[in-house]
């Protein structure tokens, strides 16, 4: 069995290396989820996040950075892999297109049809990160709007019947929800 690191060494040595390359990581989730349910538990029970070096010394977590490592953990509690990757990462269309969860030629028509912004310095269109997750945000967006105002029209024609007092708007609830 290898030594376990402290843990603010780790987080040092990643920020060392990801300073030096600045590129993207996956992590895939452990076969036991129990350990991170655990971790997630902890870390929403108690207060102000801090590291703790091998000398004991604390080191208070940025709010970001605790809501971060909330997310990676929750995520790796369910069982699903995580990608850590700066924001400025260009990707190509093959890696743009598995982002989205759509063929490379359906991604290059959003491309071509001005969609998502790129750059073709060649031969090859690369995309940046934020502009790929922008554009993410902005269709599931309009695809809840829509499901929204099929809700209404439904509803109008009394075709669909929400309960007394029921709302379908989910659109205004997770712009609040995410402080927009």
């Amino acid at each position: 069995m290898t030594p376990k690191r402290p843990f603010v060494s780790f987080v040092w040595r990643y920020c060392r290396l990801m300073n030096a390359r600045l590129t993207e990581r996956t992590v895939l989730p452990s076969e036991l989820t129990q350990p991170m349910t655990n971790l997630l538990v902890a870390l929403r029970a108690h207060g102000r996040p801090a590291l703790v070096a091998a000398d004991g010394t604390h080191i208070e977590l940025p709010d970001e950075l605790y809501e971060v490592l909330s997310d990676v953990v929750a995520a790796l509690s369910q069982g699903l892999a995580i990608t850590v990757a700066p924001q400025h990462t260009v990707l190509t269309t093959g890696q743009a297109a598995d982002l989205l969860g759509v063929s490379r030629p359906t991604l290059v028509r959003l491309l071509e049809a001005g969609e998502i912004p790129f750059d073709q310095p060649g031969r090859h269109r690369r995309i940046r990160l934020g502009d790929l997750l922008a554009y993410q945000q902005r269709a599931r967006r309009a695809r809840a709007a829509g499901l929204d105002e099929m809700v209404r029209v439904s509803e109008d024609a009394g075709i669909y019947d929400l309960p007394e007092g029921a709302s379908f708007e989910r659109v205004a609830s997770h712009e609040e929800d995410d402080g927009r």
